[in-house]
């Protein structure tokens, strides 16, 4: 038995009612960009289903470039399969979400950033840059730069949000705004 084991035997149960979801538009129009972190789950913050809203994970929940080129492709892909279907013209949302209390703040101190610099080959700079030590400032920081970035879709929205892992709430830091190229 392996630690996966127990995972499996829910996805057992799990596909014995499953019904596959067809390609299409995500019900919410709502993509999230949020932190690998466990204790931030946006199906369980949100209460969302298989099928409402796609979910970017990395270390922070922050806006790199490699997000920036996958929201750049699922704004062009949904623009060529379902630009049609939408009512108003736009895409989807982009919800930047950051949490409190989140592992990548430790990258603030010196000494630890270093040894993760040694630990993974990223340089110092490149950690410095991905820690989240305030969650409001860091997340109107990443809304900022997707909103900057031309890859960006003038049919996408982006707004920032912040989740407390202390009382389970999420706050609205930026509202929904477009690129303005």
């Amino acid at each position: 038995m392996t630690r996966m084991t127990p995972l499996l035997e829910r996805n057992e149960q799990f596909a014995r009612t499953y019904t596959p979801v067809p390609l299409g538009p995500p019900t919410s129009q709502v993509l999230i960009v949020t932190c690998l972190d466990h204790r931030v789950d946006p199906a369980i913050l949100f209460g969302l289903r298989l099928g409402d809203a796609p979910v970017i994970r990395n270390a922070g929940g922050r806006v790199t470039q490699a997000v920036i080129e996958d929201i750049a492709y699922i704004g062009f892909l949904a623009e060529q399969l379902f630009g049609g279907q939408l009512e108003d013209d736009r895409l989807f949302e982009v919800a930047v979400l950051h949490h409190t209390q989140c592992g990548t703040g430790l990258l603030a101190d010196p000494g630890f950033r270093h040894q993760a610099a040694e630990a993974t080959g990223r340089p110092e700079a490149a950690l410095e840059a991905s820690a989240v030590t305030d969650p409001s400032i860091t997340v109107k920081a990443d809304v900022e730069r997707l909103l900057a970035s031309p890859m960006l879709s003038p049919k996408v929205s982006v707004s920032g949000h912040v989740y407390d892992v202390d009382t389970g709430r999420v706050t609205t830091a930026l509202d929904a705004q477009y690129p303005l190229h």
